[in-house]
């Protein structure tokens, strides 16, 4: 015997949608139905795309379309535009013509003009939008990439035995990646302190890990970083290259100096001294 649960997922922020032409992404922000921009005869729109998604991606099939789209609605056809064999620029331009003039026969608003833009009123205030904005009807298909199953937190869990960083994805309860790109944010901020330690102790820092708990137990503010394991995993890389690499220790070598036992070269530190 099979038993199968269905359940409701309403659309929510956060959750995955695309078109037909790999223009997905996700919702930012859900309005009611009286604030979304609205049609010169009242009806609002339902999704608001960000035009921004068009240019650098080159996927103009988005835009075609929704011209097309609401051709078809105004003259009330189907159009089929199968692959490799789709409609053609010019002849959706003639389709537009033609909604247009079968608007204009029937006593009807155009509403949207032969470049399929219109003027779109803003829901909130009811002012009218500098520019005239692209509208019509396309295919929007939910996608099975709902936040509420994405939805992770991490306190503390498993870490690689390579790098000792902690594990990735939901599945292993791993952590958040902080990447290149968001380390430079945080440098432009000038955060030093938390770069530090979330490049640190809060990922590879081994010896770290335990200073920072005991620092917390004892009510202490700072703690002394180490070095993280991932450049000790780069070290004995280079090692396995016979490439020899010295990690001078400048301040055993000013302790030596003070107690005159310098021998004039800096002292060496190798990776299980520091390690230790």
């Amino acid at each position: 015997v099979k038993a199968y649960v269905a359940m409701k997922r309403k659309l929510s922020v956060g959750d995955k949608m695309a078109g037909r032409h790999g223009n997905k992404g996700v919702i930012a922000k859900i309005l009611p139905e009286e604030d979304m921009p609205y049609l010169p005869d009242g009806r609002p729109v339902e999704i608001v795309l960000n035009p921004l998604g068009v240019p650098s991606r080159m996927n103009v099939g988005q835009i075609l379309e929704t011209h097309l789209g609401w051709a078809a609605r105004v003259l009330g056809v189907h159009f089929a535009t199968p692959v490799f064999d789709g409609a053609t620029e010019p002849e959706i331009k003639q389709k537009l013509q033609e909604a247009s003039d079968r608007l204009r026969e029937q006593g009807l608003p155009q509403i949207v003009n032969e470049s399929g833009k219109t003027v779109l009123y803003d829901g909130l205030t009811g002012d009218a939008f500098e520019q005239m904005v692209t509208v019509g009807y396309i295919y929007m298909l939910k996608l099975s990439h709902l936040v509420d199953d994405k939805i992770h937190a991490r306190s503390i869990g498993p870490y690689s035995l390579i790098t000792q960083q902690p594990l990735g994805g939901k599945a292993q309860f791993g952590g958040q990646r902080f990447g290149e790109m968001e380390v430079w944010a945080l440098e432009a901020y000038g955060a030093a302190h938390i770069l530090q330690e979330l490049l640190t102790a809060k990922s590879d820092d081994v010896a770290g890990r335990s200073k920072i708990y005991e620092a917390i137990v004892k009510g202490e503010a700072d703690f002394n970083p180490g070095v993280p394991e991932s450049f000790n995993v780069l070290v004995r890389e280079l090692q396995s290259l016979c490439l020899d690499v010295e990690l001078i220790d400048k301040n055993a070598a000013a302790k030596a100096e003070e107690i005159g036992a310098g021998t004039g070269r800096p002292v060496v530190a190798t990776v299980s001294s520091i390690e230790g």
